[in-house]
């Protein structure tokens, strides 16, 4: 997947455990397991407004662009 979220890289800056992070955020532990591993097909701007109002960043810190493997 070209996108690569990088929550842990944020959550190991602020010294923040995932439950932690789930619970002042407003969502399951599971349900930030999903998007902390890349798996989400879609994040709601709220629930991404959620995060980095908790972390203290901007999108950019948790989302990024990584260009794919080329189609043959």
């Amino acid at each position: 997947m070209p996108i690569v979220v990088d929550i842990d890289v944020m959550l190991a800056r602020r010294k923040m455990a995932v439950g932690t992070l789930a619970d002042r955020v407003g969502i399951t532990p599971a349900n930030l397991a999903v998007l902390k591993n890349g798996r989400a097909k879609a994040v709601r701007f709220s629930t991404l407004e959620a995060l980095c109002e908790v972390l203290d960043c901007q999108p950019g810190d948790l989302l990024r662009w990584e260009p794919g493997p080329s189609e043959p």
